[in-house]
Order: C-alpha cells, then sequence, then structure tokens
C-alpha cells in the first residue's frame, strides 16, 4: 500500500524514489513486521489469558511439559497478522506472487486456527480429525498449485531445478501441481511437528526464510540470475519481501516464545510458516534445496514416519520418542540445549543452502 504512495510522491519528492529498490523495501518489511509484534505481542498474550486460550499438553509426552499447560497458545496468530501487515505495506500489490503467498499462508493459518479451538473448546490434545484437517490442507494446496500452474509464464516456473548443478532444468508439466502440492503440505506438516519445544520452531523458520528472500531477490534480478547461472523469473523478487517480513515476524514473535515461553504459536502458526516457506521454495523453483535448509524439518519428520513404521512392523520402537526432540528430552538433554543445537544444525544447513548459488 504504502509502495503505491510513494511511486505517487515521487513525482514531487525525488527522495522517494528510495522506496523504488527492493532492497529497502524488504528492510522495511523486517522492521514493520518486528515492530508490529513488539507492540501488539503484549496486548495478544493478555488476551488470550483472560479468555484462558491455553495450551493443552499430552499426558503421554515428557512430564516436563506438565507444566506447560495453560501457557497462552495460539499466538501464531500474532505472526501471521505481521507478516500480512509487514507485506502489504511495501510490496507491489499488482503481482500475483505476492498475493499467492500471503493466501496460501492465511489459509493455513485458518485451518490451524480451527485446529487450535477445538483443542481448547474440548480441552484434548486432539483438534481437527486427520482426515478433516488433511482434506482442508489439501484444498488449500491444490488451489495454490493450481493457479501457479495456470499463471506461469515460462517453463522454468513449472520446471525442476537441481541445486548444485547449471543450466539443467528438468520439465516437469501437469505434474507441477502434484510436486509443488508436496512440497507446501509437507513443509507445512514438518515446521508443525517441530513445533514442540519453546523457540524450536521459530528460529529456523526465520533463517530459512531470510534465505529464501535472497534465493527470490536473485531469480527476481535479471542480471544476478545471468551472472549465477540461474533462471531468471520476471516478479519474483518480489517475494523478498514476503520472506522478510516472515522474519521480522518470527523475531518479534521468539521475544515472547523463548524458554520458558509466555506463549505458544500453536498450529495456526505452524501450519502457515511451513506452507509460507514451502510456497517460497515453489515460486523461487528450489524445493530440493528447501530440503537441505529444512534438514531439521525433514528429520523430525522422518523420525515419525520411522518410529510409527517401526512399531507396526517390528512391535519396537527405534527413539525414546518421536518427534525426534522428545527423543532428546528423554535422554536428558535440557530443553535450552536441544533448541540451540537444533538452531546451531539449522544455520550450517542454510549456509549449505546458499552455497548452492555460487556452487553450479
Amino acid at each position: 500500500m504504502l509502495y503505491h504512495l510513494t511511486e505517487y510522491l515521487q513525482e514531487w519528492e525525488s527522495g522517494f524514489r528510495v522506496f523504488q529498490y527492493l532492497t529497502f523495501r524488504s528492510l522495511l518489511g523486517v522492521l514493520t513486521a518486528l515492530i508490529f509484534s513488539f507492540i501488539a505481542g503484549p496486548w495478544m498474550i493478555r488476551h488470550l489469558q483472560l479468555r484462558q486460550i491455553g495450551q493443552v499438553v499430552r499426558h503421554d509426552g515428557p512430564q516436563t511439559h506438565l507444566v506447560k499447560s495453560g501457557t497462552p497458545t495460539m499466538g501464531g496468530a500474532l505472526i501471521l497478522a505481521a507478516v500480512t501487515v509487514g507485506t502489504l505495506m511495501w510490496s507491489d500489490l499488482s503481482n500475483h506472487y505476492i498475493w499467492i503467498c500471503v493466501g496460501v499462508t492465511l489459509a493455513f493459518g485458518i485451518v490451524g486456527f480451527v485446529d487450535d479451538y477445538k483443542k481448547i473448546r474440548y480441552g484434548k490434545s486432539k483438534g481437527l480429525s486427520a482426515r478433516d484437517k488433511y482434506f482442508w490442507l489439501s484444498l488449500a494446496g491444490f488451489a495454490a498449485t493450481t493457479t501457479m500452474y495456470v499463471t506461469a509464464k515460462t517453463p522454468v516456473e513449472t520446471a525442476l531445478i537441481l541445486p548444485f548443478v547449471k543450466d539443467l532444468t528438468i520439465p516437469l508439466g501437469a505434474g507441477f501441481i502434484i510436486w509443488a502440492y508436496l512440497v507446501i503440505v509437507g513443509t507445512s506438516n514438518a515446521v508443525n511437528l517441530t513445533d514442540g519445544l519453546d523457540g524450536l520452531a521459530i528460529m529456523p523458520t526465520v533463517i530459512i526464510a531470510s534465505a529464501l528472500a535472497v534465493f527470490a531477490y536473485a531469480h527476481g534480478h535479471a542480471e544476478i540470475a545471468e551472472y549465477l547461472g540461474i533462471p531468471f523469473i520476471l516478479g519474483v523478487g518480489e517475494v523478498a519481501i514476503f520472506c522478510t517480513a516472515i522474519a521480522g515476524a518470527g523475531l518479534g514473535f521468539l521475544w515472547f516464545n523463548a524458554y520458558p515461553a509466555q506463549v505458544f504459536m500453536g498450529d495456526v502458526g505452524a501450519l502457515a510458516l511451513g506452507a509460507a516457506l514451502g510456497t517460497v521454495a515453489v515460486l523461487v523453483r528450489q524445493e530440493l534445496v528447501l530440503v537441505i535448509m529444512g534438514g531439521i524439518f525433514v528429520a523430525e519428520t522422518l523420525s515419525v514416519i520411522l518410529q510409527v513404521g517401526s512399531f507396526k512392523l517390528r512391535g519396537k520402537r527405534i527413539f525414546r520418542m518421536a518427534p525426534l526432540h522428545h527423543h532428546y528430552e528423554l535422554k536428558g538433554w535440557p530443553e535450552p540445549r536441544i533448541i540451540v543445537r537444533f538452531w546451531i544444525i539449522t544455520l550450517i544447513l542454510v549456509l549449505i543452502g546458499l552455497s548452492t548459488l555460487k556452487i553450479r
């Protein structure tokens, strides 16, 4: 919104031209989302406390988590509000990539909101049934990927790009719809599984979103894309503002979510943020790099799959408890140690992911 206003004002004052620079608006996206979170965060926490919207803890989980019962949850709504405000204020609203990102994030957030509401309303750790949850997530996911496929203007927008390989793309055709759906819904659920400790999921999300902003900017800049040997995608650079807004909103939320947490994001935040990362990765054609950078999310998901599979096939468990972070809890690791070490691993993986821009 303000971007379009500054376009109008620069006719009278040349200083407003600075708002035409994507890098400057991306920084403003960070600051706007961060400041919004700082201002609205305390109000939201008080509101959640007054409404008695507290976390419902699994009784079959680690016993150390019982003290977290009643901690305000659904704080992810704060993240979504901050991301939306930061994005819409500073991005070009005529860019369809922006509306895809915001639309997917809010759609998955709504599903998460209903899931959280049911948990609180009925006082159980399970909200929506698995069937209902995956139906609505799938509906939102397919709507998004079909839109991406229909609005694609160049073949590269629906082709698979291999990391570390130059000038090699694999056309997916209509299969892009299925592939992109799996990335978005898979990432959404992976982040949701990781969101089990204070600040565990939000910081990796911030780091990965920041890296994806770099990819979006590079793919959307013709000269940089040519220099790096990556495909140029007209208009996708605007997505960098969405990514930096996620980073700002995430840091603002972490202020209240750091151990010991004053508020949890809930499914409304985790499902939405995972879908946001998956959507951006699809738009900038870096799904495989997302697998590298989101290695913690992948490990958490695989731990659940392996645990369930092993128990059904062999009657034995591989881990003391899944997802993976619970395994280390039951081994006696303090919660802050697990959180920080997972953050460090994510940072290393993100640096490896960023290296694919140059090593081709």
